[in-house]
């Protein structure tokens, strides 16, 4: 009831507005303001100032206040009536406070019709002007009313489509306009002798106006300045350095930024605790997937009759697959070995980093100076101190590749992308899986449609699924132990006994040891290191990138943000480029597998986005009908009425191969009417890409044009 009493009043304001302009415009207010009649009736005026001055100045605001708070053209002929009524002085003082007031009136028509609407509407695309807004804003404003190149109405129409609080606007806009409402004041002390105002714009006032809009960036560059001075006061900056760049840490985001580097003859060193290529290479992405193409293929064998094969025989030792693992990671392991990169001209030390300044890292016994510090420490597994956790060997992402025997019964603590590939994979090779998450679905990021089909999908593997439970403590049984839950709504807990227990809570930027503490350099409230745009710490010159920086804690994001730290450090204050993060893909490699990119329905009902949605089954697909792949689908959410694709979620044994696809087009503004018209391989996954875009195409099909192409084929055809 308030949404509609609210919408009516908006209603009723700009029809109220429309109303006013039009009789205004219908009266002939605009020619009162044209230079020709201002000229000709400045004796009149002149002559009613000195009778009335309070009543002259009091209409003259007035009249002010409504042009500017109405956007009616004018505003020019009246700054330079101005000067010649008021003089210098007084003229810049009554137009200062006139014009502002009238372009705040103005600001808060705009926010009031539309501010809502827009923010809804387009919510997804102004997140990066609203956060510039919200830090710079101001500067923002400043620079646009020193210097007019876009003209004062609109700036202020605009401006109330933004976050800038009243307050600040109104302040802004009184010091930007100031002087060079001066500049038109002072002018229109000669206002009998302007004959255009084109001829008022000469070069010279052009330029002093201009000069006038570089003076906040003058003022930020000097601000900018003090800031880096303060910081850098109490270290002392080297003549000259050992390296252009100082990576720390050997995974994906470090290897990438000394790659780039090396590659434009940067001199960079990298500095690796423990081994080259990370968690990624070593206990995360490449061993994982190798368990599970080992359990996909155990649960094939199983299945087999899906295929129309009565029965396939399989036999497998466990430590052998763990073996195999192992044999994976060592024949991926050259990619990021020290051999490669020194060949490539990157120092790689082995040791303990430590940052002693902002130019100088300790390894061991020495001491190295650098122009730039890239911090790409990388992220641990997140552990909880339960009461007894440590008394019963519990297991990680980290450890879990010791394992030399299959755990009987295993428990899985957490129900994100870690936990729910791995308790699968566990299954599939013969565990009985127990997986307990406190949240009310698996795969929380996920759709809650999404999360339900793999809930479902898990069941059928014969792994028991515990929601909304929370772990009280742990104790030691035997050779394994078990976990006391409380689960929400039940009076008593509950006893799950185990061989082995795996905590799947995530993963925690590595961020101490190394000397981020004594530099004082903040964290996030997820405590990752904080970066703006350009990956920069509150130094300047050091940078933080992949899992450390957050906010995104993928191989291939680490990478995508490693060019920009490394471009940036060793290019700025040349070059610098913010990070995109417009189009991000992920996939989970369960069985089936669930990729995503961009927003999904989620996300769009949370930030007020209007979205449609269109699903293809893929139970309904040739190629995954003819493999006994048919169960997934493609969901995909475009901008209302168009057919800009905003997100995409794919569920299918093939989903992570499929999505580039859809990531392709997201990231050079393709719709789904390009996929549609693209040629795609029978039999393939890949075609149900294009059958989604089809099913879009049909719901959006002029359906009344069918009607007269019924009537035209039955006029070719001769009939009635």
């Amino acid at each position: 009831m308030a949404s509609k009493n609210s919408s009516a009043k908006k209603w009723f304001l700009l029809i109220f507005i429309l109303g006013a302009l039009a009789t205004t415009y219908s009266l002939g207010f605009y020619d009162y303001l044209s230079l020709g009649y201002v000229k000709s009736q400045l004796v009149t005026y002149q002559l009613s100032f000195q009778k009335e001055p309070l009543k002259t100045v009091s209409v003259f605001f007035t009249v002010y206040v409504f042009c500017a708070a109405f956007s009616i053209p004018g505003a020019t002929v009246l700054t330079l009536l101005a000067g010649a009524l008021f003089g210098s002085f007084w003229g810049t003082l009554i137009v200062s406070f006139s014009s502002t007031l009238g372009a705040t009136l103005a600001f808060l028509l705009s926010r009031t019709l539309f501010y809502n609407s827009i923010q809804q509407k387009f919510k997804a695309h102004l997140e990066s002007i609203n956060t510039g807004i919200e830090n710079e804003g101001p500067l923002y404003l400043l620079t646009l009313r020193l210097l007019p190149v876009f003209p004062f109405f609109v700036v202020n129409l605009v401006m109330g489509l933004t976050p800038i609080s009243l307050v600040r606007f109104y302040l802004f806009s009184q010091i930007g306009m100031l002087p060079g409402t001066f500049v038109y004041v002072n002018a229109g002390q000669e206002l009998a002798k302007i004959d255009s105002l084109a001829s008022l714009v000469s070069p010279g006032i052009f330029i002093s106006l201009a000069l006038l809009g570089l003076l906040p960036l003058i003022i930020k560059f000097i601000l900018s300045y003090l800031k880096t001075k303060k910081i850098y006061k109490d270290f002392k900056k080297p003549s000259s350095w050992d390296y252009n760049m100082i990576v720390i840490g050997g995974g994906a985001a470090g290897l990438v930024s000394s790659f780039i580097a090396s590659t434009v003859k940067a001199k960079v060193a990298l500095i690796e605790k423990h081994k080259m290529g990370g968690d990624c290479l070593n206990t995360g992405c490449v061993p994982s997937k190798a368990l599970i193409r080992s359990a996909r293929h155990v649960w094939e064998s199983k299945n087999s009759a899906l295929l129309g094969i009565k029965k396939s025989d399989v036999e497998f030792s466990f430590s052998e697959v763990m073996s195999r693992v192992h044999d994976v990671i060592k024949k991926i392991e050259p990619h990021d070995s020290i051999e490669r990169y020194s060949n490539m001209g990157v120092d790689c030390l082995t040791g303990e980093a430590q940052i002693l300044s902002p130019w100088e890292v300790k390894i061991g016994d020495k001491t190295l100076t650098t122009k730039n510090i890239v911090i790409a420490s990388g992220a641990s597994p997140r552990i909880v101190e339960w009461p007894g956790l440590k008394d019963v060997g519990f297991l990680t992402s980290e450890n879990l590749w010791e394992l030399k025997e299959l755990p009987k019964k295993l428990v899985v603590i957490g129900g994100g992308p870690i936990g729910c590939e791995l308790a699968q994979a566990f299954s599939f090779l013969g565990s009985k899986v127990t997986v307990i998450d406190n949240g009310e679905h698996l795969m929380p990021r996920e759709d809650n449609d999404v999360s339900l089909f793999m809930e479902k999908v898990f069941a059928k593997c014969g792994i028991d699924i515990i929601k909304k439970a929370e772990v009280q403590k742990f104790e030691k049984v035997g050779i394994g132990g078990k976990v006391q839950i409380k689960i929400y709504n039940q009076s008593e807990p509950q006893d799950i006994y185990f061989d082995k227990v795996l905590l799947a809570l995530g993963r925690a930027a590595n961020v101490k040891g190394f000397g981020l503490e004594q530099l004082n350099i903040p964290l996030t409230k997820e405590k990752t290191i904080q970066v703006d745009s350009f990956l920069r710490t509150n130094y300047p010159n050091i940078y933080a990138c992949g899992d450390a920086a957050g906010p995104y804690q993928f191989t291939h994001v680490a990478a995508h943000q490693a060019w920009y730290a490394s471009v940036n450090s060793l290019f700025s204050p040349f070059k610098k480029f913010a990070v995109d993060y417009r189009v991000i893909p992920w996939a989970t490699y369960t069985k089936p597998e669930v990729a995503r990119v961009g927003i999904n329905e989620h996300d769009a009902l949370k930030s007020g986005l209007e979205v449609e949605k269109t699903i293809y089954g893929i139970d309904d697909l040739d190629r995954a009908i003819a493999d006994s792949k048919d169960h997934g689908f493609v969901k995909v959410l475009t901008a209302k009425g168009s057919d800009k694709i905003l997100g995409v979620t794919i569920i299918a044994d093939n989903a992570s191969e499929m999505l580039p696809e859809f990531v392709l087009a997201m990231k050079y503004n393709l719709g789904l009417n390009k996929i549609l018209g693209t040629i795609h391989t029978y039999p393939t996954m890949s075609e149900a890409n294009k059958y989604a875009a089809g099913m879009w195409k049909k719901a959006h099909a002029p359906r009344w044009v069918f009607k007269y192409l019924k009537m035209f084929f039955n006029w070719r055809r001769g009939a009635s």
